[in-house]
C-alpha cells in the first residue's frame, strides 16, 4: 500500500469520546524534543528550577551511560559489565503529592502525569506551564518531535482468562491448536495518511498476579507523535496536541470491546 495514494485523514478534535469514570490511563505524557538555543548546565539549571517550580522538588539527575561488555575467551566466570557515566543528559522534579514528573532535558521536555488520571485539560494546562518555564530557560527555536503517549491498564475479572473478549482483533493460537495464551506482545506503526504524525501502538498482558488475587491485565500503550519539524509557536503546539489527543482516542476505542468499556463505566 502507497500511503501517498491514500485520502488525507480528516482529524475532528471536536469529535466527542465517551466519558469513562474508571479511567484505565496509568500515566499520559507530553514529549517535547526541542534543542536549547543556550548551553545548559547542570548546577544552573538545578538553583533555577528550585526557584520556579512551586509545588516541586528535585527527584534525580540523568546520566547518559554507557555499557561495556567483556568476553572471557578462556571459560569460567562471566565478567561483570562495565558502566560508565557520560554526559549529563537532564534533571528531574516531582511533584508534592507524587503525581507528576517533570524532566528538562539537554534535549527537551517530558511532563508525565500518573494515574490517577484526570482529564485532559489538567494533563494539558500543567505541562504547558512547566513547558513554558523550559523555553524561558533553554531558549529553543524549533520544535523536532513532540509525543503524546498514554499507557493503559485493564484490570479484568479475577476468573477471566479469555482476554481475546476485550481487545478488538486480538490475537489467535495456530489453526488446529485450540489453546489459551499465557502470554502474547504486539507492536503496530501507523502511518496517518496526508498529517505529519505517527501512532505507536502496543498490545500485552500481564498474567494474573499470584499474591493479589488479581486477574490478568491488558496493556494498551499508545503513542501518537509527529514526524515533523516545525518552528516555535504556541498555537501550532497546541493544535498539534490537540490533533495527537484525536488520534490517541480514535486508536483507544477502536482497540477495546464493549465488553472492556463496561469495566471502566
Amino acid at each position: 500500500m502507497n500511503i501517498m495514494n491514500l485520502t488525507k485523514l480528516a482529524i475532528n478534535i471536536d469529535e466527542s469520546f465517551q466519558y469513562l469514570p474508571r479511567a484505565s490511563i496509568v500515566e499520559a505524557v507530553i514529549d517535547i524534543q526541542a534543542r536549547p538555543g543556550v548551553i545548559l548546565e547542570e548546577a544552573t539549571l538545578k538553583l533555577q528550577l528550585e526557584s520556579r517550580l512551586s509545588g516541586y522538588q528535585f527527584l534525580d539527575s540523568m546520566k547518559n551511560l554507557q555499557i561495556q561488555h567483556e568476553v572471557n575467551l578462556q571459560g569460567g566466570a562471566s565478567i561483570s559489565p562495565i558502566i560508565r557515566e557520560l554526559a549529563w543528559k537532564g534533571s528531574r522534579f516531582q511533584s508534592g503529592d507524587k503525581k507528576h514528573i517533570t524532566q528538562f532535558n539537554q534535549d527537551g521536555f517530558v511532563f508525565s502525569r500518573l494515574e490517577p488520571y484526570e482529564n485532559w485539560e489538567q494533563l494539558y494546562e500543567e505541562g504547558m506551564r512547566l513547558w513554558s518555564v523550559y523555553v524561558e530557560l533553554a531558549q529553543p527555536v524549533e520544535v523536532h518531535r513532540i509525543g503524546l503517549r498514554y499507557i493503559n491498564r485493564i484490570q479484568l475479572p479475577p476468573d477471566e482468562l479469555r482476554f481475546e473478549d476485550y481487545l478488538e482483533s486480538a490475537p489467535m493460537p495456530p489453526r488446529g491448536l485450540d489453546v489459551p495464551f499465557h502470554g502474547f506482545v504486539h507492536q503496530d506503526t501507523l502511518a496517518i495518511p496526508g498529517q505529519s504524525y505517527a501512532v505507536n501502538v502496543v498490545r500485552t498482558i500481564q498474567p494474573p498476579g499470584t499474591l493479589d488475587n488479581q486477574g490478568m491485565r491488558l496493556i494498551l500503550d499508545i503513542d501518537a507523535f509527529t514526524t515533523q519539524g516545525f518552528e516555535l509557536n504556541e498555537m501550532a503546539l497546541k493544535q498539534r496536541l490537540l490533533e495527537m489527543r484525536w488520534l490517541k482516542n480514535k486508536v483507544f476505542f477502536g482497540s477495546v470491546t464493549p465488553n472492556a468499556i463496561k469495566l471502566l463505566q
